[in-house]
């Protein structure tokens, strides 16, 4: 029970961190936008680096 109450959590924080605990629980609007600055930054390293695997697949294919 414990366990489904806590990936509820999480994925509510993950959803939508500024309102995933009302109250006192809240996370500061700074803590929740570097949160959401730190998963945008992920995201643009995942799709660097795809791209990057492209331009060398293409490299190849072009020799």
């Amino acid at each position: 029970m414990a366990e489904s109450v806590l990936r509820r959590w999480m994925r509510e924080l993950t959803a939508a961190p500024a309102v995933a605990f009302p109250g006192n629980g809240q996370m500061r609007t700074d803590v929740a936008e570097i949160a959401a600055l730190k998963k945008e930054v992920a995201r643009l390293r995942a799709e660097r680096d795809i791209l990057k695997k492209a331009a060398a697949f293409f490299a190849r294919e072009a020799t």
